[in-house]
């Protein structure tokens, strides 16, 4: 499989977490529980993996609800998404119908999707403020005194 094939899918994600991080929390948190909530059912239409469909979409709905109070729940949505993307990339049933390899490139998009959410899902612009105050010029003004 084409390099770009694995790099587009990350930057995808990337693009997400940049986006969702416009949102404050906790709209942040809502915004996800409800996204996970229709990553699940995306298969649906695609009856690629027959009457499991169903099921899984239940799964993904409950952990969608839970999600509302805890991250956890959201990434563990989005991995469990990951392992059915896979699903379907094996069965030749891709999310978009006419790229053959849309669900590959979800499967490599979820996770890191998922280790954001793991870790609380933090604002991409606060992390840089934070960052941008911790390396500011009179930090190491204070070093040279």
């Amino acid at each position: 499989m084409p390099i770009l094939e694995w790099i587009m899918p990350v930057v995808i994600a990337l693009i997400f977490i940049t986006l969702a991080s416009l949102l404050k929390e906790p709209a942040r948190q809502k915004c996800m529980a409800v996204t996970i909530a229709g990553a699940g059912a995306a298969y649906l239409s695609s009856g690629g993996a027959g009457i499991w469909e169903f099921p899984f979409c239940i799964l993904i709905t409950y952990l969608a609800y839970r999600g509302l109070t805890s991250y956890r729940f959201i990434g563990i949505g989005w991995l469990l998404h990951t392992i059915w993307d896979v699903v379907h990339h094996q069965l030749g049933a891709p999310i978009i119908p006419l790229s053959a390899t849309s669900s590959f490139g979800c499967a490599v998009c979820d996770p890191v999707i998922a280790i954001w959410c793991f870790a609380g899902a933090p604002g991409i612009f606060d992390l840089l403020r934070k960052h941008h105050a911790h390396a500011s010029p009179e930090r190491f003004a204070n070093l040279s005194s």
